[in-house]
């Protein structure tokens, strides 16, 4: 692998002389100084998924190897408010040397080493194969019978076999067969996939494997109350939640800058609910956003989106 370690100017915002802003309360931490000590308080660390290789693999638009720095511009211009972490920490990023598979193991590692410090990692993607990366992290970190459970919000399951190389659509597929090798239940639910953006092939495995799939055109308005009711029997019985957030889910509206973009995609009304449903279970470890591609982006569009997903999160009241 090939680990970038954090610098300050990643960080910058407005000048004043209160600590007004994110950039402001940004710790930078070196994940190969072997002297880091385990946190007092849970606290968000930031760690970024520098890679797209699995996107061309899936002939994506390519670009989202950027992402990661381009979120962080994005929210450390955001404001800091009370109730939210008084620290922040940026972790650096991971990029592929000279493959997909070194940035994921690396990845990995650093989930499970910033898990066992006492830190709430937060993926910033780079393509969606991120996730299976995460995934293994989480894995090597938890007890073994622990029952965790992952929660997709994307337009695509994300369930196709890697043909023959891993690529940003095969993550929860790959996600099955890893269940089976440890002997772990698949606990996987998909929010907002589309029916033009999904194969019959999908569908079939998704229902086959017994995913819970709440399908775009339900996510929102008077259905959310069922949503939410499907969410709570899906949590019911798990240990331990992570939540992916694939920025291409959304309608292209307010995220252009996605490898597949789609004006068919939910708004951010529709998701905020359930996503705040699922941070207040008191049962979520950790969570990513995936596929920001600011060289497509439209005025930062997009890593402004997930910078805001970010915020909305780390000031959830009783998360830190």
């Amino acid at each position: 692998m090939k680990y970038e370690k954090p610098i300050a100017g990643w960080w910058t915002g407005r000048t004043t002389e209160q600590r007004d802003y994110l950039y402001q309360h940004i710790r930078l931490l070196d994940l190969q100084d072997q002297k880091t000590g385990v946190q007092d308080q849970r606290s968000p660390a930031l760690l970024g998924y520098s890679c797209d290789i699995g996107v061309h693999r899936n002939q994506g638009r390519v670009g989202a190897a950027g992402g990661p720095n381009a979120i962080r511009a994005a929210l450390g211009k955001l404001p800091a408010l009370s109730g939210g972490p008084a620290l922040w920490t940026d972790a650096g990023n991971l990029l592929p040397a000279p493959d997909m598979e070194s940035a994921q193991r690396g990845f990995a590692k650093s989930v499970s080493q910033l898990l066992r410090l006492g830190y709430f990692p937060i993926g910033l993607g780079g393509g969606h194969d991120m996730a299976f990366a995460h995934f293994q992290g989480l894995v090597d970190f938890l007890p073994a019978g622990t029952r965790l459970g992952m929660v997709n919000f994307d337009a695509h399951f994300d369930l196709r076999r890697p043909l023959p190389l891993p690529h940003s659509g095969s993550p929860y597929f790959q996600m099955a067969e890893a269940c089976k090798e440890h002997a772990m239940s698949f606990r996987y639910a998909c929010i907002g996939a589309r029916p033009d953006a999904n194969t019959q092939e999908l569908w079939d495995r998704a229902r086959e494997w017994e995913v819970l799939v709440v399908e775009r055109a339900q996510m929102g308005g008077t259905y959310q109350k069922d949503v939410i009711r499907k969410l709570r029997a899906f949590c019911e019985g798990l240990d331990a939640l992570y939540i992916s957030i694939d920025l291409d889910g959304f309608s292209s509206a307010f995220a252009p800058g996605v490898s597949a973009a789609s004006p068919m995609g939910y708004a951010p009304e529709d998701l905020l609910p359930l996503l705040g449903w699922l941070l207040d279970s008191g049962k979520v470890i950790s969570m990513d956003l995936a596929e920001c591609n600011p060289g497509l982006d439209r005025d930062g569009q997009t890593a402004r989106l997930a910078a805001s997903l970010i915020h909305f999160s780390a000031h959830r009241p009783g998360l830190f």
